[in-house]
């Protein structure tokens, strides 16, 4: 018997070698396609783990994911300006808005605006001269006609020596577009979270549990009283070039700050709820259909990771579990896009 468990356990030990060295192999074989990186397969707490956290990060769900790769960067301009050469797209902020569809999205009786605010635009980051209530972001946004990726602050902006900045003023459906040309996708919540994490053991942000307040060389975000005064202490104003500051675990760079990023999943404030009520939460898709009992009338898709504009007093979205959401046409001066694609 003492002969027979002692060759029972070396049978285990020589499978658990081998799978492990079999499962080195296949990573070692994987070979990301050029400017991406490969995110292991795994599973993880999907969702708020702060007192920041909101309503719509909770309850947490155990998540389990295939790996895939992703854009070791945000989409700077330099892509996204080939995109464009090669297709003859128009993004959205380049369009007159039609009044039409618009007000198909907002409550019934909103009078149609002047004309002039319906022209081709996108909206831009005006710093208030003081404090002002938080509640109320007309107060910093401006419509700005001629706003969009090649004029990212208006009419008389470029983007000379910005090629390697990432582009912004991209709406939903844009995103979609350069995915679908560049032969990738958006990823999903569920994805974009687990990537953001790099590896490391249920983090608050991309570089750990280190405060935001010591983390001034690790991403770009507003630093200072928001929305009047930014100190710079990152080095940047506004956006920052991509690969600025060190990458996470996964070799991801800025998944926290800079611009925020879209993903497929239709944005729901119960989704988190949903979720649990599945018996299987393997890749996950996101809800089936959008709600924000703030604009309950629109469509809406998330958006991950925060960017330079966020600040713990405003809008912790540097947080892997942060979660924000727009329209699928709207487009701001720091909302931009990375991709991904199946193994």
């Amino acid at each position: 018997m003492k002969k027979f468990t002692q060759i029972l356990m070396l049978l285990v030990a020589l499978s658990v070698l081998f799978s492990c060295s079999s499962n080195q192999k296949n990573r070692e074989e994987v070979t990301p396609p050029e400017g991406m990186v490969f995110i292991p397969a795994g599973d993880f707490s999907m969702g708020g783990k702060t007192v920041q956290a909101d309503r719509d990060e909770f309850p947490r769900n155990e998540v389990e994911l295939a790996g895939f790769f992703m854009d070791e960067t945000e989409v700077t301009n330099r892509q996204f300006q080939a995109f464009v050469e090669a297709t003859g797209y128009v993004t959205i902020a380049e369009k007159d808005i039609d009044w039409e569809v618009l007000k198909k999205g907002l409550p019934p009786e909103t009078p149609k605006p002047a004309d002039s605010l319906l022209k081709a635009g996108s909206l831009v980051f005006q710093a208030t001269d003081g404090p002002v209530n938080l509640n109320y972001e007309s107060q910093w946004w401006k419509w700005t006609v001629g706003a969009n990726w090649r004029h990212p602050f208006g009419p008389g902006s470029n983007l000379e020596g910005k090629m390697d900045y990432p582009v912004v003023h991209i709406a939903y459906d844009d995103a979609k577009a350069y995915a679908k040309w560049a032969g990738k996708r958006l990823p999903t919540e569920a994805e974009w979270e687990w990537a953001a994490m790099g590896g490391l053991d249920d983090p608050v942000y991309p570089w750990g549990n280190v405060a935001v307040d010591n983390a001034t060389d690790k991403a770009n975000f507003w630093q200072g009283l928001f929305p009047y005064e930014n100190t710079e202490a990152d080095g940047y104003l506004n956006a920052a070039p991509v690969k600025s500051y060190a990458p996470n675990g996964y070799g991801l760079y800025d998944m926290a700050g800079n611009v925020w990023e879209w993903c497929q999943d239709k944005y729901h404030v119960e989704a988190y709820s949903q979720m649990s009520e599945a018996e299987q939460l393997v890749n996950p898709q996101g809800p089936r259909s959008s709600f924000d009992p703030m604009e309950p009338y629109v469509e809406k898709f998330v958006m991950r990771g925060g960017s330079f504009l966020c600040s713990d007093s405003y809008c912790s979205g540097y947080r892997v579990s942060r979660r924000m959401k727009s329209t699928r046409d709207s487009g701001f001066g720091h909302v931009g896009l990375r991709c991904v694609k199946d193994l």
